[in-house]
């Protein structure tokens, strides 16, 4: 159906991008069948964007994400929203095959002066799956100060001051913006984070590319981020997960922040997703399913991410067989 039509009322497919990145590898292929373009490891599939580096295309839609979002803004968002209102999130899968670097992203306030432009990053992860020795930091040791942060940076003991945890299918991972966090080791996972590309590297595992080279780091920009006053982190486990034959489909709730809600539905049979009145996002993170509305059935297999406009009411999950879908909501301002 074309975009000219008056009413944005209708679930949208937008289409995956993947990203290169040496701390990949081809689960995105061989997991969620994503084509890749070539050999190299890749780590990330931007699934849903409108920020800069980005903008979405649309399956079956002559405009883009970005500017579907101009033309239907308050039937993307919801009442009050305009054609200078951001799409908010920015969804993607991440193939954390090798480290991430240990990282930090600024919050509203911090990232006017330390990156003009763009804006604050909260996010969550939801791994679907670990290979052995998998592992996640996320926070600061009780009682680390910048100091100490600032030379174990240096001499590469950055680890040892962070909390930890080995990550299981099912684990839900909310990264406030100001909170160190790495991970890596094997883990797949799907991330709901704030429209942003605000990340400073604190460490990068003494990592050197092909010509011996370091990425860069960002030490100052790191330490200024950092919500000092947060401890560790530890994950939301989701009890429907993995789904069981027979489990009869349950809506699980994992974060509430002010910058999304994010759901789990999990089981076989059918569920009525919740009407929000808001934008929804629907990743399906195990098994097979279709999304039923207004007479039409959308499928939704592994990896698949869906838009769901605020205007779109009455959409029901049908699994086929056991199945999960993350449900992503923007909160009513």
């Amino acid at each position: 159906m074309s975009s000219t039509v008056n009413r944005l009322d209708r679930v949208l497919r937008p289409v995956p991008s993947p990203r290169a990145m040496v701390w990949g590898s081809r689960l995105l292929a061989d997991a969620l069948g994503r084509p890749l373009p070539d050999q190299q490891p890749y780590g990330e599939s931007w699934e849903a964007s409108t920020h800069p580096r980005h903008h979405s295309q649309v399956e079956g839609e002559t405009h883009t994400l970005a500017e579907l979002m101009r033309h239907h803004p308050a039937d993307l968002l919801g009442p009050g929203a305009s054609a200078e209102t951001a799409f908010p999130w920015l969804i993607k899968w991440l193939d954390c095959h090798d480290w991430l670097s240990v990282q930090v992203h600024p919050d509203a306030e911090k990232v006017k002066t330390l990156w003009p432009g763009e804006g604050s990053k909260n996010e969550a992860w939801f791994v679907i799956a670990v290979r052995p020795g998998g592992k996640v930091w996320a926070g600061l040791k009780p009682g680390v100060t910048p100091e100490q942060l600032r030379q174990a940076s240096l001499n590469g003991t950055v680890a040892d001051l962070l909390a930890s945890f080995e990550p299981k299918p099912g684990d839900c991972v909310h990264l406030p913006a100001g909170t160190v966090h790495a991970v890596g080791g094997g883990v797949l996972m799907a991330e709901v984070q704030e429209s942003s590309d605000a990340t400073f590297r604190l460490f990068d595992w003494n990592r050197k590319d092909a010509q011996g080279k370091s990425r860069e780091l960002h030490l100052d920009q790191s330490l200024a981020s950092i919500d000092w006053t947060k401890g560790p982190v530890s994950p939301v486990r989701a009890d429907n997960f993995p789904p069981r034959p027979g489990q009869a489909s349950t809506l699980r709730p994992l974060v509430r922040c002010p910058e999304f809600h994010l759901d789990l539905a999990a089981g076989d049979t059918p569920l009525a997703l919740p009407e929000s009145g808001t934008l929804r996002v629907t990743i399906q993170v195990a098994g097979n399913a279709a999304l039923a509305h207004q007479g039409q059935n959308h499928r939704s297999t592994l990896g698949d991410t869906l838009v769901l406009p605020a205007a779109a009411r009455e959409t029901v999950w049908q699994p086929q067989g056991p199945a999960a879908l993350l449900v992503a909501t923007l909160p009513p301002r």
